[in-house]
């Protein structure tokens, strides 16, 4: 038991070179595997055009969904190591393999840095430049939050909900599919959405415990944090409606008016999410969808009706 012990401290111990499988281990949890289901959205615009399935599609979309996770890894890496001291005073955080020791500072600037580099090399070469351009600006944006976006108030909710929005962009600008206006609406204001909720969760929670949260969080109040979610739910709800209905000037041809119909699944995806929003415990996203057995059929329906939607069946 003793041994054991000191094998524990010893791993945890900031300043000391951890074995080769812990390290890849801790690299590996510092890329944040659970988050990679945000990346999800780089199917978005192929979707909702109705060329997800085309055999271009098949090929570019994964390795899209791949580049963008290099990205979103490198971001964490240098994040996790900038705030590996302010992590370790953190309750949840200071478990972070970077705070932990389990990966070293250096090692964290160095992996990151070098997906930073390679990423946007290999989505010139695969994919086309103007997917390189997005995911250089992606990177961009998000490592000046680390360094100090992320201290401005409002600028911060900007940055994260543009990261989001990003990630729905990049798959139309791989394929060369045109945007809709009405899809850069209602995703930018549904990922503000949720990351408002977000953080009105974590001022709720840590309300007691200012010491354990970041500064920028203490500055905005919960009555303000609660406005942005509800302002954001209401311009998504509307520009989703929208689309539902504008069916420019040709007739459907499905069996069910699927667009009108789908607005009811996203009307109540939206209220459902509130739900959590409103009690202060919608955390990440994804554990909020995926735990939430209502919320996700819901989800489900919504994607049936949408693809029924798009195909025009």
């Amino acid at each position: 038991m003793a041994e054991r012990t000191v094998i524990l401290e010893r791993r945890a111990r900031p300043g000391q070179a951890p074995p080769k499988a812990g390290l890849a281990r801790g690299l590996l949890r510092t890329a944040r595997p659970r988050q990679w289901i945000k990346n999800v959205l780089v199917v978005a615009a192929p979707a909702a055009a109705g060329e997800l399935l085309t055999p271009r599609a098949l090929v570019q979309i994964p390795l899209v969904f791949a580049l963008f996770m290099a990205c979103a890894a490198a971001v964490y890496l240098v994040n996790d190591a900038r705030d590996a001291e302010a992590d370790r005073a953190h309750p949840v955080k200071r478990h972070r393999p970077v705070a932990a020791g389990q990966v070293p500072v250096p090692v964290a600037y160095g992996v990151g840095g070098a997906l930073a580099v390679l990423a946007p090399l290999a989505a010139a070469w695969l994919c086309s430049p103007y997917t390189s351009v997005l995911l250089m600006a992606y990177l961009g944006l998000q490592l000046a939050y680390c360094l100090s976006l992320k201290h401005v108030l409002v600028v911060d909710l900007a940055v994260v909900t543009t990261g989001f929005l990003m990630r729905a962009m990049i798959g139309g600008i791989a394929l060369g599919i045109p945007l809709s206006r009405w899809f850069l609406i209602t995703t930018g204001f549904g990922a503000l959405f949720m990351v408002a909720a977000k953080r009105y969760s974590e001022a709720v929670r840590m309300a007691d415990r200012p010491g354990a949260t970041r500064a920028l969080l203490t500055e905005y109040t919960a009555g303000y944090l609660r406005f942005v979610w509800q302002l954001a739910a209401g311009v998504a709800v509307l520009g989703y409606c929208l689309w539902a209905m504008e069916e420019g000037g040709v007739p459907s041809a499905g069996i069910l008016p699927w667009r009108q119909l789908s607005m009811i699944a996203f009307v109540l995806a939206v209220l459902r999410y509130a739900v959590f929003a409103d009690r202060g415990s919608a955390g990440e996203p994804e554990d909020v969808v995926l735990r939430d057995r209502p919320l996700t059929f819901i989800g489900v329906a919504w994607l049936t009706m949408y693809g029924l939607a798009v195909a025009d069946w």
